[in-house]
């Protein structure tokens, strides 16, 4: 069987068991929809008066998209990883054709049709809700793509360095939700103390939520890289953490257990 068999395979067999787990579906959905809800009525009640939500709706889009692109790709590959090796799977795929990048290829397609489909749910729910008025950028395909690909990079790593399934969640939590809030997403730079900007550049999240704020609200006046656009630069740069971290992730799924 060919590499491209191989990945095609994983890929149908892991996109099976996703759907055959009601509850992982349900919250994979659900979730960014109670979030939407609670932040979309905060961010219609006073806007512009220089509280937590003090921009516009748009300004938190690429927040309410950072939800699946970060959060589903660390749980959902962070406890998968877990699992197979608590089961010795990964001592099996070593007997097989099937590599550890090959492997996490097919989990990563697998990720990145789910989160495409939550994505899609959430931008129909933020222009419904909030009321934002976004630019539908054909930029945010491979923002979404690379986004996931970056960060089930990392949900490897955190799956193949815990101990179980459970500090695989506990790991994604802790360090996903410090990500999900200080790298740009609901809270401007401007609202955080001069010394932490250091520490916001070196979160790959907000790569994504400026480029992805740059590519659908161009009146948030994104910075250029470089004299590069920044919707085109940002990408970029997540382009390759996104290689870095696929390559690690990878290289540290373990071959037997």
């Amino acid at each position: 069987m060919s590499r491209l068999g191989r990945v095609r395979s994983e890929t149908s067999a892991g996109w099976r068991s996703f759907v055959r787990r009601r509850t992982a579906v349900f919250f994979t959905f659900f979730f960014p929809v109670i979030l939407i809800a609670i932040f979309g009525a905060l961010v219609q009640t006073d806007p512009g008066d220089g509280g937590l939500f003090a921009e516009p709706a748009a300004y938190y889009v690429p927040g309410y998209l950072a939800v699946v692109v970060l959060f589903t790709p660390f749980s959902r590959m962070g406890s998968e990883v877990a699992r197979h090796r608590e089961g010795n799977r990964f001592e099996k795929l070593a007997t097989t054709p099937l590599t550890r990048g090959e492997w996490l290829l097919a989990q990563t397609a697998v990720n990145a049709a789910i989160i495409g489909l939550a994505s899609l749910l959430i931008l129909g729910l933020v222009v419904v809700m909030t009321g934002a008025d976004i630019t539908f950028s054909p930029l945010l395909l491979p923002y979404v793509l690379v986004g996931v690909v970056a960060f089930c990079g990392i949900g490897a790593m955190l799956g193949s360095y815990t101990d179980s399934q459970d500090g695989a969640v506990a790991a994604s939590n802790a360090i996903g939700l410090p990500l999900l809030f200080l790298s740009e997403t609901f809270i401007s730079l401007e609202q955080l103390p001069g010394w932490f900007e250091p520490l916001v550049d070196l979160s790959p999240l907000t790569y994504f939520a400026r480029g992805v704020r740059a590519a659908t609200y161009p009146d948030a006046a994104t910075q250029s890289i470089a004299g590069v656009d920044p919707a085109l630069a940002n990408l970029g740069i997540l382009a390759a953490i996104a290689v870095v971290t696929f390559a690690l992730g990878a290289r540290s799924i373990p071959q037997t257990d």
